[in-house]
């Protein structure tokens, strides 16, 4: 870490592409700011305090800092193993071990359990109770409220099968990443790209032992626990038979495209690093079958770019391109998307105030454009921007782009 902090050369190019900056104005809430920090924690130079750990933690990790940075500075690695340092020398309180153990190893990290809670929350949200406590104002009491705010209406739950065979003539085999709060809280999105793949021709294979892809460990320091969902998420799909593998959320493809450099010794990790790609990439860089075209949609389409899309993934266009293929629409670009909509992982439900602030631009311009739709790539970042519509006067729908080309999607056989 130390060795890739010293990269830095402090030249201050980052700093006006730093969501975190711009809002505050203070050095060590910026990239160089909080390269200096890290470089003086790992050295043994400064002590690891409650105001440092702060720095670090207000860091969205949305990597804008790297599409900029002229000594190709690789922050993502520095801020992700800074909280590593953290977590190894920081003995956090027993309720707060006792949360992340729950809600990162127990539901996280067994898809198993993390179905079964859907269920109960669905329960919950279709049998009045909780319109009952709200109406009771039992959530503000517990100091729930703001969190049950942001609980997303849940579907019933997909119990998905290994294959979905695609149209003759079959075109080719992909596997397809469920991920973990797609899987239960956006399974439309999923069948939409399952139904747009099959009738381009090709099969769709689900594992049933894949797992979270490892982001939200990445991101909160615990590599160990993030490395062991790699390599069990490699081991679940059979790269030496599969065309491609697809995902759905950016912010899990841009993890699942770093697998190379999270598991540096394991050779299956770079093929399937190499194999994964966006589904908008995917489709839309895919030969279509002449019979296969999209019906006209003429509605104003306002276009969000989620950070894991632009400043990992480097293909922030193919959103657009695949959008493209559907006579008559209009698409707009959303306002200030070189900026984080605060949403990144967790960091919508641990830093409220920051994202909140960031997300409130975005809306701002959304107001401007007055769109029927807002697309994005990311459910983190659909969940975030729909809690914040759900406060204006806007009838707003937000939803994958994906889903938008499943809609229009028009066989003609002849």
């Amino acid at each position: 870490m130390r060795d890739e902090a010293a990269r830095c050369v402090s030249c201050g190019l980052c700093l006006p592409h730093c969501p975190t900056y711009r809002q505050t104005r203070t050095e060590n809430e910026s990239p160089r700011g909080r390269i200096a920090l890290m470089h003086a924690m790992a050295s043994g130079n400064l002590p690891l305090t409650a105001r440092l750990e702060s720095h670090l933690a207000l860091c969205l990790a949305c990597r804008n800092c790297e599409v900029v940075c002229p000594a190709m500075v690789n922050y993502g690695q520095l801020i992700d193993h800074g909280r590593a340092l953290i977590e190894a020398r920081r003995a956090r309180p027993l309720a707060q071990r006792l949360i992340r153990k729950i809600a990162m190893d127990t539901l996280i990290a067994r898809p198993r359990h993390l179905r079964a809670i859907a269920h109960v929350l669905r329960l919950y949200q279709r049998s009045g109770l909780q319109w009952s406590l709200r109406k009771m104002r039992l959530l503000a009491l517990l100091g729930l409220s703001q969190w049950d705010a942001k609980l997303p209406l849940l579907p019933a739950q997909t119990k998905w099968r290994p294959v979905y065979p695609g149209r003759a003539p079959k075109r080719g085999d992909v596997g397809l990443f469920i991920g973990c709060v797609t899987s239960i809280a956006d399974g439309q999105t999923l069948m939409a790209a399952i139904r747009v793949l099959n009738t381009l021709g090709y099969d769709v294979h689900i594992p049933p032992h894949q797992a979270c892809c490892g982001a939200l460990h990445q991101h909160a320091g615990e590599l160990t626990k993030a490395a062991a969902l790699m390599q069990q998420n490699v081991a679940a799909f059979d790269t030496d038979r599969l065309d491609a593998i697809i995902s759905i959320a950016s912010g899990c493809g841009a993890m699942l495209s770093e697998y190379n450099d999270c598991l540096q010794d394991d050779p299956r990790a770079q093929i399937f690093a190499s194999k994964t790609q966006d589904i908008s990439h995917f489709l839309g860089d895919c030969e279509w079958p002449k019979e296969v075209s999209l019906a006209p949609l003429a509605a104003r389409i306002a276009v969000h770019d989620p950070c894991t899309l632009k400043n990992v993934l480097r293909h922030e266009d193919k959103p657009y391109r695949l959008l493209e293929k559907i006579p008559a629409v209009q698409l707009c670009p959303l306002p200030e998307n070189d900026l984080c909509c605060g949403a990144a992982g967790t960091y919508f439900l641990t830093q409220t105030e920051m994202a909140e602030a960031l997300r409130n631009s975005k809306l701002e311009a959304l107001k401007q454009i007055v769109p029927e739709v807002l697309v994005t790539s990311n459910i983190g970042c659909a969940l975030h921007l729909v809690d914040g519509i759900r406060g204006m006067d806007m009838n707003v729908e937000v939803t994958h782009p994906v889903v938008l080309i499943e809609r229009q999607l028009r066989i003609n056989i002849t």
